[in-house]
């Protein structure tokens, strides 16, 4: 069913860009809509760290966005969303108010401060880059982006991490609907073969062995850091007919792609959040949507810690296995 090779970027009215510093082992990834898009979100992680979520609201006024931001660097790389900003105020994009247009940018971003140099962090400059180099063109898994950072398996301490990073997948049914799904994978969890249930990534012992989390977790009943040091983010678009209130709906259906291939998941450490892109043209029920939706959510998180490659000491999925 899915197209091993598909991408976010397949759906239609999508482009996306990176930018990264590979010796700070950070970077943020954006996607601008070539026309504004609606846009739901759902945040199930305790220790979220966000930008223009409330805006998102059914209640509220403003039901679609020009841009979109993942990024690494905790809080400090919010910043690279005024960069964003900036790139779509230049080509006179954003919600018009008269005096100008004002950009329409929500943000989410994952802990990585602990992985590289914690004071070179994603700013305006990185997501003005980023925004400027979004396209239509296709980027590779892993190390990339805002998942330039990303670890995984971090209930055993920091020294028995792997690397996570950032996934890509899409579906494209016979009528046209394509639905993709873009995740920067930084979870405290284990990553696990949702087909298979083999654990992929997680807290490894050293010897080439991934450790039991469940174990780990019995073992050790205090919380593996400070909180908020980890989150998994991303984001599901389509080209469906669907209004703000229906993907914030679908943007609770996406979390179960997390759930299916993270454990645990949504836990005190981890700010999790998925946003829910519709670009238009497509009818389709939201049973359909929200189902697919899950599926390209996990399976784009596979793809991003079966592309990622090791770093810093820090090891990867294809440091244990040959294929």
């Amino acid at each position: 069913m899915f197209n091993i090779n598909g991408s976010i970027i397949n759906v239609p009215g999508i482009k996306v860009g990176h930018r990264h510093n590979m010796t700070a082992m950070t970077g943020c990834s954006v996607i601008i809509m070539e026309h504004p898009a609606v846009c739901g979100v759902d945040v199930r992680g305790a220790a979220p760290g966000t930008r223009e979520t409330d805006l998102l609201s059914a209640v509220n006024a403003v039901d679609k966005i020009h841009g979109l931001l993942l990024t690494g660097g905790s809080a400090y790389g919010l910043d690279a969303a005024s960069g964003v900003m900036k790139y779509l105020e230049e080509q006179n994009i954003g919600f018009d108010v008269g005096v100008g247009v004002v950009p329409i940018v929500p943000a989410a971003v994952i802990f990585d401060l602990s992985f590289g140099d914690a004071k070179v962090r994603p700013d305006a400059t990185m997501g003005y880059l980023a925004a400027q180099n979004a396209s239509k063109s296709r980027f590779s898994d892993g190390n990339i982006g805002a998942g330039t950072g990303a670890t995984v398996g971090k209930l055993a301490g920091d020294r028995w991490r792997m690397k996570g990073g950032l996934g890509s997948a899409s579906i494209t049914l016979p009528n046209g609907l394509v639905v993709g799904a873009m995740v920067v994978v930084n979870a405290v969890g284990e990553i696990r073969d949702p087909e298979t249930q083999r654990v992929l990534a997680g807290s490894h012992d050293g010897q080439g062995r991934i450790q039991d989390m469940l174990s780990l977790m019995l073992q050790n009943v205090t919380d593996p850091g400070p909180v908020g040091t980890n989150t998994t983010i991303g984001v599901v678009a389509c080209n469906a007919n669907m209004n703000k209130t229906q993907m914030t709906k679908i943007a609770q259906m996406s979390h179960d792609g997390l759930a299916r291939t993270i454990y645990p998941v949504h836990t005190m450490s981890d700010g999790d959040t998925l946003f829910a892109l519709a670009t238009g043209g497509i009818d389709v029920s939201m049973n359909l949507l929200g189902t697919l939706a899950a599926e390209v959510v996990a399976r784009a998180v596979i793809n991003g810690v079966k592309a990622a490659e090791g770093a810093q000491g820090v090891p990867a999925w294809r440091d244990f296995n040959e294929e």
